[in-house]
């Protein structure tokens, strides 16, 4: 028979994710109130999408490495030296700016390959790897770019991660078209969620109430288009929003509904039963960080869009970033633990943070300190959480 779960089971039944959400909200409305609402004010929350879409970007690829219980700390230095490679085909070349993307995201391919070679079959591990990648790929930048930027870029590669979609619907003080691509994300996740629920149903699991369903999507859907109008009234859709939701779902799938996917987690979880039941560890892994090299690579695109040049200190502490919006966002780490959106969730919780401090001219030395802090804390309340569930399991 299938069960009915309340408020407080469904609070409870992952203490874990249900306390990022929480404490995710929580932080909002503390820099909400510190900043007299400047946080959420809409040309302000169009700089923070646009100011932390590469460490978002990062962070789905840093996910599933420490979900097959991997770290990977050259990200920031691949970021680094696809954009002076796409700097120097662009800019001193000449060339046809998606030529230069081309080559970008082709040299996170084979950066990522070169890596994965490493891990998977030579069997180093990849925090040494991942190590002299991070020096390696910071000194290849420099030796691309001699020390010295190169910009501008110009247009359309800046239009890459700072350009909009506006106006191609019209609207009286805002723009209509964004609110119709929200709107159509805000039904498709309510079908989604349905069908779920029905899935969960069919086979006799628990399931929250109705009332409680509706609920949800209610207050999911209205935060949504809330956010959607907030854009809407300052800049339009940014073109890197719609390449962040892409990645978003496309990776989620991947994690959730593939046998590549199933095989990351069993990596993780327990190797040597992913061993025996016949999944090809190496072949997983070395993919795992192919995917992550061009994420990084696609990452590296937008931050020199962004900023308009290549520079060789560009990417300078990402992997960090990365690594502690996957932490705060519920991975665990030893591995088999962590979900795409949970690692999202992480990022924006950085992000308001960083961005709440630096409306309150806070100096960057103590905004090190906090996130630094808030880290320390996300990994301690996942070791407690796990020590929770062995003391009830016994």
């Amino acid at each position: 028979m299938t069960g009915i779960a309340s408020i407080r089971e469904l609070m409870t039944r992952n203490i874990r994710q249900s306390g990022i959400y929480i404490a995710f909200v929580v932080i909002i409305a503390l820099f909400t109130f510190i900043t007299d609402g400047l946080l959420l004010n809409p040309n302000n929350l169009s700089n923070l999408v646009l100011q932390y879409s590469y460490i978002l970007i990062l962070a789905i690829g840093m996910v599933i490495v420490i979900i097959a219980g991997h770290i990977d700390l050259s990200v920031g230095s691949v970021v680094a030296v696809t954009g002076a490679i796409s700097a120097t085909i662009v800019i001193k070349n000449g060339l046809p700016w998606w030529m230069g993307v081309l080559a970008a995201l082709a040299a996170g391919l084979v950066i990522g390959a070169w890596q994965g070679f490493w891990v998977a079959f030579v069997g180093i591990p990849a925090f040494i790897v991942t190590l002299a990648g991070m020096l390696l790929f910071r000194g290849l930048t420099l030796l691309i770019l001699d020390n010295i930027s190169l910009s501008p870029f110009g247009q359309p590669y800046t239009t890459i991660a700072a350009g909009f979609q506006n106006g191609l619907l019209g609207g009286p003080g805002y723009d209509v078209f964004t609110l119709v691509v929200f709107a159509i994300a805000v039904a498709a996740y309510a079908f989604s969620q349905w069908r779920a629920r029905r899935g969960r149903i069919a086979y006799q699991q628990t399931v929250e109430a109705f009332p409680l369903f509706v609920l949800k999507i209610v207050v999911i859907g209205a935060v949504v288009m809330w956010f959607a109008y907030q854009l809407a009234s300052s800049r339009g859709l940014p073109n890197v929003l719609i390449l962040l939701a892409f990645l978003i779902v496309t990776y989620s799938l991947v994690t959730s509904r593939t046998v590549f996917g199933r095989h990351v987690y069993a990596i993780g979880g327990n190797l040597s039963a992913a061993q025996l039941s016949g999944v090809k560890v190496r072949w997983v892994n070395f993919f795992i960080f192919v995917n992550i090299g061009f994420l990084a690579a696609v990452a590296g695109v937008v931050f020199s869009s962004r900023s308009n040049a290549a520079q060789p200190a560009a990417g300078n502490m990402f992997e960090l970033d990365a690594i502690a919006a996957c932490f705060i966002g519920g991975a665990a780490v030893t591995g088999g633990v962590g979900k795409v959106t949970g690692a999202m969730v992480g990022g924006l919780i950085m992000a308001v943070m960083s961005n709440g401090m630096q409306l309150m001219g806070v100096d960057q030395s103590v905004q090190q300190v906090v996130k630094g802090l808030v880290l320390l804390l996300a990994v301690a309340f996942d070791v407690w959480n796990k020590r929770r569930a062995g003391a009830v399991s016994r």
